[in-house]
Formats: structure tokens, sequence, C-alpha cells
């Protein structure tokens, strides 16, 4: 009895001394810092009016998992109904975030709107300010941050104009599903030589999964000047866009 025991032990030992001997499998790859995603959108029709719009944007992220983080994001918009423009909006924002703790930051930002039909040639706003991540779990963000700085205003038909600026941003996301996410942002920039001469953009979007690197994305954009240079000139603007995004 004591031979087969020591012989089973030792088939046993033999058997598994190839097992340990094994290389273990390589660490997962840790996250890239730079991510980001970009977006097309085309709308045509035809019939009693011929119409067509195209839309394109960006968004960019690099974390390097520091305490620094830098953001851009880019809107391009033009669109035309029976050979006449329409529509010609394009928006930049650049952001340096540092983290004072997990949740409170400090940034840099910079942004540029140039709108045609606002009568805005082009706006440039750099600002610096303070903010906070009321709620950052994987599923939930909610970010809240103000500022101050600059803001110069070239309009048609009119000189430039600089003032100190005042600025407000909110930022949320909501994980719907393993491959859905809803979307909102408010934003505010007030001149402080005129606070009654403010831009406000509020946006809401879902974004749906087609493949690991394709969304389907529909946007609704307000776009809301108080003042512009022509009285005739709507001050709202509302978007509705639907666009393809690609992730990288």
């Amino acid at each position: 009895m004591r031979l087969r025991i020591v012989t089973i032990s030792s088939v046993l030992v033999a058997l598994a001394l190839p097992l340990m001997a094994q290389t273990p499998a390589p660490p997962a790859e840790p996250p890239k810092p730079a991510s980001g995603s970009v977006n097309v959108g085309l709308a045509l029709a035809s019939g009693n009016t011929d119409t067509s719009t195209f839309t394109a944007g960006y968004e960019v992220k690099y974390d390097p998992k520091t305490k620094n983080v830098f953001k851009s994001t880019g809107l391009f918009l033009y669109g035309q109904t029976e050979g006449e423009t329409t529509a010609e909006q394009y928006g930049l924002t650049f952001r340096d975030e540092y983290a004072l703790s997990p949740r409170a930051f400090v940034y840099g930002d910079f942004r540029y709107l140039h709108d045609r039909f606002k009568g805005i040639s082009y706006l440039l706003s750099p600002t610096a300010g303070a903010g906070y991540k009321v709620v950052d779990v994987p599923s939930t963000q909610l970010a809240l941050s103000a500022g101050a700085g600059l803001v110069t205003e070239k309009d048609y038909g009119f000189d430039l104009q600089t003032s100190g600026a005042v600025t407000f941003d909110e930022k949320f996301s909501h994980k719907l599903t393993a491959t859905a996410t809803a979307g909102q942002t408010i934003s505010g920039l007030w001149k402080t030589s005129d606070f009654g001469d403010a831009l406000y953009a509020f946006g809401l979007n879902l974004t749906a999964s087609i493949t690991s690197l394709a969304q389907l994305k529909l946007e609704l954009l307000d776009t809301y000047k108080t003042k512009l240079p022509d009285p005739a000139l709507e001050k709202n603007d509302v978007l509705f866009i639907m666009s393809v995004v690609f992730k990288f």
C-alpha cells in the first residue's frame, strides 16, 4: 500500500512540475494616456427645398495618470438651403486641469467661437478658475467649475471689443447601460463691462455603441447670445445633430 501511495504521489508531482514551470501570463497593459473621438454627420433633404447640413467634431483627452489632465473639444457646422448658406459655426475649447485633491481642481481654459449668423466673426476667451467633482464614480460624473479672465469679440461691421469675463461650466454624464451613455452640459460667459452681454450654451447628448470603436450620437445644442450686433438676428439657435462617432 505504501508503495502505491508513493508511486501515485510521484506521478502527481511529475505532472505538476511542468505546469508550475510555465511562464506566468503577462500583466494587462496600462491604459493609454491619450484618448478621444471624432464624429461626422450629414443631413440631406430634397423636395420643396434642397437642404444639406454637415457637422463634424472631436474630443481629445490626455491623462498620464498624474495630477494634470488636458482636454480639448471642437465643433464644425455648415448648412445650405437652396444653394444659400444658412448655418456656419465653429467652436473650439482647450482646458488644462490640475488636481488639488481627488475632487477639487484648478484649470486654465481657452475658448474660440465663430458664428456667422449671430454676427460673430470671432470670439476669444482665455480664463482660469477652480472646480469640484460633485459626483465621481465609474457610472456617473458631475463637475462644476467657475473662472475669470478676458473676452475679445469681433463682430461683423464693428470694432474689436475686449472686456473682463467670468465663466461657469457644468458637465454631467451617466452610463445608462454597458453600451449607452447620456450627458448634459451648461456653460455661461458674462462680460464684466456689461453683465447684460452674455453667451450661454446648453447641450444634451445620447451615445450608443455600434461596435467597439464606433458609436451613434444624438445631440441637442442650444446657443443663446443676449446681445447681437444686429437686432434683426435671432438670439437663440437650437441644433439637433445625429452623427457617427469613431473612438481612438
